[in-house]
């Protein structure tokens, strides 16, 4: 199963995953392209597979029309249609669209629909670990021109994604973070003692494991940016890569794509330190704050 729901009801993202998933399917079990599949409803073979892949809305219609193609039975097809609709409602991150770009809501619904999220990152904490505090210092720096009040929606933003590490059946969360991201003065000395504490506690929790590289670390593996690979529970659903940049981010799920960044982040967990030392090298660096 997919971990992540709201209100005990599974967000929009996985809905979206199930079912799509059921309609390649079903597109499979007719031996159809989604080329073909995609002149029935209008449209193009790329539009097919983001349905597939559970990466757009679904219109009504369109599955309807897939489901008359597919020879589908009133009852699996009403059962369907129904999922299709509540695929489509709004998920909780969506009443900070004022503060959310148009590329980065996917990404919020995937993150909530992955069993496993691996990340890197060289030079901040990252958003699922951060503290309030952190966070609101980070966004500070990051967006000069916001106001107090745009400030607090992205902190509340931030704040809301973290709860997928606390939902009953959690993803596995796994950062490796350069050392320079722990000796870097974020929002000041009592700033980053409670977010080094918060990392400790972190690191702790049965559903996260943490790495840092240390600055004595023989080889630089990774990327000079962060980015993160999820992985879905449904064995349909290729790994996905997630880069950010200023003002966009990639997606990319081509498997050479995802191995290159995937032996990138393989190579970074083997110049880290091990998992029973994280809790040591925390300590030491909270130790080193005045105050």
């Amino acid at each position: 199963m997919t971990p992540s729901h709201q209100d005990g009801v599974p967000v929009p993202t996985v809905l979206r995953i199930r079912l799509g998933a059921q309609l390649r399917r079903l597109r499979q079990q007719r031996n159809l392209t989604r080329e073909a599949a995609g002149w029935e409803i209008r449209s193009s073979e790329s539009k097919i597979s983001r349905m597939e892949l559970g990466r757009v809305p679904f219109k009504e219609r369109d599955v309807a029309d897939l489901l008359t193609l597919y020879g589908v039975g009133e009852h699996e097809r009403v059962a369907m249609l129904s999922l299709a609709r509540q695929a489509n409602a709004a998920g909780w991150w969506q009443q900070y669209g004022d503060v959310v770009p148009p590329w980065f809501g996917n990404y919020l619904g995937l993150e909530q629909a992955a069993a496993l999220i691996r990340t890197y990152d060289l030079q901040f904490v990252p958003d699922l670990l951060q503290t309030t505090g952190y966070a609101r210092a980070l966004l500070r720096l990051t967006h000069t021109g916001a106001s107090e009040a745009e400030i607090g929606r992205r902190v509340e933003l931030c704040q809301g994604r973290q709860q997928v590490l606390r939902s009953p059946d959690p993803p596995l969360f796994w950062a490796v973070l350069d050392e320079a991201v722990l000796h870097r003065q974020i929002g000041g000395p009592d700033v980053m003692r409670a977010q080094l504490g918060a990392l400790i506690d972190a690191a702790e929790r049965p559903n996260i494991r943490l790495q840092i590289v240390s600055f004595r670390a023989g080889r630089y593996a990774a990327a000079g940016f962060p980015f993160a690979i999820l992985r879905f529970a449904e064995p349909e659903l290729p790994d996905l890569v997630y880069v950010e940049q200023l003002t966009s981010a990639l997606y990319l799920d081509k498997p050479g794509d995802v191995e290159h960044y995937a032996v990138t982040i393989e190579r970074a967990c083997l110049d880290a330190g091990p998992f029973d030392h994280t809790t040591t090298v925390l300590r030491e660096v909270l130790n080193e704050i005045p105050g």
